[in-house]
């Protein structure tokens, strides 16, 4: 089975969405497979709009820019208003309905998971947000697969390896989410 992902991570500057990105990336290296990965911010970063780009494929990736997004995590309304019309017509969406209104879409491609409130509630800590949803999208792509996400998240906190536990817990709610 051919692997070809084009994944957008956006939100607000300070949610992760970046972090979030890079996550993914890194998980598609340990399942060896290959990888891009672009970030995108403004000038005023935290509170400000942030999205990252990860491809992931098989084969040989010829551009870091996702012409055809296969999926998207969105983490405020802002990102998922810009960012649904370029999806592909059976992408997966994931959508943050703690801070956006689903009567607000008529859009059988979006899964709205109450991202927020299952980091603060479920994980304890909701700076952890970023990892529900990459969870919740881990489950509902081709790859990467949940053990490499795991295992990236080792690589990427190495430095802080007492963090490690609270981001897998986030990642669990988010994969085992369910509505």
């Amino acid at each position: 089975m051919k692997i070809y992902e084009e994944i957008i991570s956006a939100g607000f500057g300070g949610q992760g969405v970046l972090l979030a990105g890079t996550l993914l990336a890194q998980s598609a290296l340990e399942q060896d497979l290959k990888t891009t990965w672009f970030p995108s911010y403004g000038a005023e970063m935290r509170g400000g709009t942030a999205n990252s780009t990860v491809i992931i494929s098989d084969e040989e990736i010829g551009s870091p820019v996702a012409f055809a997004p296969t999926a998207l995590i969105a983490l405020n309304k802002p990102s998922l208003d810009k960012f649904l019309p370029r999806m592909k017509e059976d992408a997966v969406v994931i959508a943050n309905s703690s801070l956006i209104n689903e009567a607000d879409y008529n859009d059988k491609r979006i899964t709205f998971i109450p991202i927020t409130e299952i980091a603060d509630k479920q994980v304890g800590n909701i700076k952890t947000a970023n990892m529900v949803a990459v969870g919740a999208l881990v489950k509902r792509i081709q790859a990467p697969s949940l053990d490499h996400v795991k295992k990236a998240l080792e690589t990427a906190f190495a430095a802080k390896p007492k963090v490690i536990p609270l981001n897998i817990k986030a990642v669990d709610a988010g994969y085992n989410w369910t509505k």
